[in-house]
């Protein structure tokens, strides 16, 4: 309903009314208008966003870490934010009614359904424009931060566009010659480097001899240092880093080990996500304009993926830290957007008692645990179902300007319809 009320409110209004856009979107929007005027969703014109994805991440992953971490009667900061809705995912893709992360951060980025493995392409291969770079358009800085390679298909949406989601070099090379986010931080070394030149992160680790340098566009750290980037790839460098554009690599590939439980299964991020995001805001928040930032923990899904519920709560730990930056961050800049979601479920996880006479326990239906709840003797378990992804929907949380229009159920696209008010403003 708000899409059709939108799109007649264009039709009727042209742009250069502005007295009479703001009565008649009164009229025609009373949801958009009413949220203008509400403290406790950080009333006013929203000049920033925040825009968070816990990639694998549905409402059982959240309450499982709900009672790992904060107990029965807690509730974690992602689900603090005033404003609840939820999103379905599904792609548009001739094969399958399921979702990757390239195609459901293509319909948040440009407001298109497409098919899995695309990056802001359309069905037919067509680039589509994207937020990332209208953002910066509107004269608005603009940043990534994730633990997964920072051209995985969840960050590279918003920046670039491709027809495959594996051509990361070629994605890292968009980022640098024509999206150019500002602040760029997470893992994927490895693809802004020629193969037989590693760099700060060395070629084949004991931890994974699979990983190195493999880039086929040249030294792109090189070139990001030339267009005035600074290179950082350690947290300590990161620390000393100044205001400026900024480009952080922090792992070969993914800044963690994603394998089953005792198989050499490692979270230790060299820089952790809150780290990350806290420089991120300190660094964008210097334009006048504005910013957009996303935020991405990438270990809920990759750790999903091998059903492993114990790195999976670290991880959405690690997502909870971030986001308590980012509210710290809009309880003092009320002007800013923030939106905590996810893009598709992982696993089918469901989260259980410690019955034994659930019929579940071995190949893809598996259980972990027991896990203890939080300051409670009670227990539980995270019950899995695949290890791929589902088609469930995805909570969305969301404070500041804007986000009561998250109330309710959306298609994913629905994102891009929101943000877009945000980032092609140039005002």
């Amino acid at each position: 309903m708000l899409s059709s009320r939108k799109r007649l409110l264009r039709l009727l209004v042209p742009t250069t009314a502005v007295a009479t856009t703001a009565v008649v979107g009164a009229v025609l929007n009373p949801v958009l208008s009413a949220n203008a005027s509400t403290p406790d969703h950080g009333g006013g014109r929203a000049r920033s966003v925040i825009f968070v994805n816990g990639d694998g991440m549905s409402a059982a992953h959240r309450e499982a870490a709900r009672l790992y971490l904060t107990g029965l009667d807690g509730q974690l900061t992602m689900d603090k934010l005033p404003v609840s809705g939820q999103l379905s995912t599904s792609p548009h893709d001739p094969a399958t009614a399921i979702t990757d992360s390239a195609a459901a951060a293509t319909a948040w980025a440009t407001g298109t359904k497409t098919y899995n493995g695309a990056i802001s392409v359309d069905v037919n291969g067509k680039p589509l424009p994207i937020l990332g770079m209208q953002a910066k358009a509107a004269g608005k800085s603009t940043g990534l931060v994730t633990t997964a390679q920072v051209t995985d298909a969840s960050p590279a949406a918003w920046f670039s566009q491709t027809a495959n989601r594996s051509a990361q070099d070629e994605i890292a090379r968009q980022y640098l010659a024509v999206s150019k986010p500002d602040v760029i931080l997470g893992g994927g070394e490895d693809w802004w480097l020629p193969a037989g030149t590693p760099g700060a992160w060395p070629d084949k680790p004991a931890e994974d001899p699979s990983e190195a340098s493999k880039g086929t566009k040249g030294n792109l750290i090189d070139q990001a240092e030339s267009a005035g980037y600074q290179y950082v790839s350690t947290a300590q460098e990161l620390a000393r880093a100044k205001r400026g554009k900024l480009l952080g690599l922090f792992g070969n590939e993914e800044m963690f080990q994603q394998r089953p439980e005792g198989q050499g299964d490692v979270y230790a991020p060299a820089v952790d996500l809150a780290t990350m995001t806290r420089k991120a805001l300190d660094t964008l928040s210097t334009n006048k304009k504005g910013f957009f930032l996303f935020v991405e923990e990438e270990g809920v899904d990759e750790f999903a993926h091998e059903n492993n519920g114990a790195r999976v709560l670290q991880a959405v730990e690690s997502l909870e830290k971030a986001v308590q930056v980012a509210r710290a961050y809009v309880a003092a800049h009320p002007d800013t957007l923030l939106v905590v979601t996810g893009d598709h479920d992982c696993g089918g996880l469901t989260v259980e008692d410690t019955s034994g006479s659930d019929e579940s326990g071995s190949d893809l239906s598996t259980e972990d645990g027991p896990f203890p709840v939080h300051g409670s003797g009670l227990k539980f378990v995270m019950d899995w179902t695949t290890t791929g992804h589902t088609g469930v929907d995805v909570p969305v949380t969301a404070q500041g300007p804007l986000s009561t229009l998250f109330t309710g159920k959306h298609p994913n696209t629905y994102v891009h319809e929101v943000l877009s008010q945000v980032l092609t403003s140039r005002r």
